[in-house]
């Protein structure tokens, strides 16, 4: 029939067309595609046999307690737990008020981490009471959710418990003193509790204070402008180990004989100042890619100084530098392991040289790094995920 239309053969489009297209359209692609994909299969194989019938992933599930919050007391473990609830379900909530693909996907990422959290608690002999706090926190995050999504949230009462829940977890997990709060020394926090505490810090410190550098380098006041410059270049101009042996080393040396400041809080500290001096630069950027036109607009109807960076040029400036920015946060979360090495602090990688260090898993050098790699991975990945969807959503290099 003349008005029938043929498909198109199946060598062309779908996965066979693609097949053809990429991987064996000549006979040089087809045969470097057989030998890489032989290589990969063997590697595989070795490494699906040893996961399966080698690794001795018992130094995993024996130590998981010292991995997940080093050697905070077990007894206090419950004000670790309600940090967690009140994160998972602020989380929630946001996933429901703000929406948007991103804030989902951290939503969802942190319910099933600690789904598995729960499962590995389980298989490790923590006890029942651990497996079922991690649980009813990652259905937290669901129920949230759908909470949400029924009931009317105020965003600006959502937005100031995200900024009051860092300091006042800080403040549950350290104590108050007396019986209900007893103090626990910050030299007992550990693991990856440790870990998401130094980059939450500094993630959330550094930003704000890297605005107002960048903006400060732009100022049209020169002592200000003098003093943005010179932190920011002094402080790019050292390795972040260096900052960290200042502040655990020469810091107390210049303080006064009674005041002592928490080891942690000084690694905290440093991270947050080096990671500002990065983040002004990278702002910077993004305030010098807008027009001048904009600004003198912004001007010609009435709007100051103020006005104009908070309302036009801001906006803009840190829409265009998220990729930047979400890649130095997640080299913060990877950095976090030098506080072990200046600081002597047990975070996740401290953690695992300690477990190393016990002679019945003398040997284990793999599998303990094994299981870091993919703790590290899992969290950088989703924020890299997160971060595509935000720079997708906000039409990131498309307008």
């Amino acid at each position: 029939m003349s008005g029938e239309r043929l498909a198109p053969p199946v060598t062309l489009v779908g996965p066979i067309g693609w097949l053809r297209q990429n991987l064996f359209s000549t006979w040089y692609n087809a045969l470097l595609t057989v030998l890489v994909g032989a290589v990969l299969a063997g590697l595989t194989i070795q490494v699906v046999q040893w996961t399966v019938a080698e690794a001795r992933w018992g130094v995993v599930t024996a130590n998981l307690r010292l991995f997940l919050i080093g050697l905070y007391p077990i007894e206090e473990a419950w004000r670790i737990g309600l940090s967690l609830a009140s994160l998972s379900v602020l989380a929630g909530l946001s996933a429901a008020v703000y929406g948007g693909a991103a804030v989902r996907t951290l939503a969802s990422s942190l319910g099933a981490g600690q789904a598995i959290l729960a499962g590995l608690a389980a298989v490790s002999g923590l006890g029942p009471a651990v497996t079922l706090v991690l649980l009813l926190d990652a259905a937290l995050v669901w129920t949230a959710f759908l909470v949400g999504l029924r009931r009317p949230v105020a965003r600006r009462a959502l937005a100031l418990a995200w900024l009051a829940l860092v300091p006042i977890s800080v403040i549950l997990l350290q104590g108050v003193g007396g019986a209900v709060l007893p103090v626990v020394s910050t030299n007992l926090w550990g693991g990856l509790l440790l870990t998401f505490l130094l980059a939450i810090v500094g993630i959330v410190a550094s930003f704000p204070f890297g605005v107002l550098l960048a903006l400060g380098r732009r100022s049209d006041l020169p002592a200000v402008r003098f003093l943005s410059t010179a932190y920011i270049e002094l402080v790019r101009g050292v390795p972040l180990v260096t900052i960290l042996f200042m502040a655990a080393i020469m810091l107390p040396l210049f303080l006064p004989g009674g005041v002592r400041i928490d080891q942690v809080y000084r690694a905290m500290a440093g991270i947050t100042l080096f990671s500002a001096a990065y983040v002004a630069e990278n702002v910077r950027g993004g305030l010098q890619a807008i027009p001048t036109g904009q600004i003198e607009a912004a001007h010609a109807i009435g709007l100051n100084a103020v006005q104009t960076n908070l309302y036009i040029v801001l906006p803009q400036a840190l829409r265009s530098v998220i990729p930047a920015n979400v890649g130095l946060f997640i080299s913060l979360l990877k950095d976090t392991t030098l506080v072990s090495i200046a600081a002597g602090l047990l975070e996740l990688l401290g953690i695992g040289r300690a477990v190393l260090a016990q002679p019945q898993w003398f040997g284990a050098h793999l599998e303990v790094y094994a299981f870091i790699a993919a703790v590290f991975f899992i969290l950088c990945y989703t924020m890299s995920q997160a971060s595509y969807r935000l720079e997708t959503a906000l039409g990131v290099g498309t307008r």
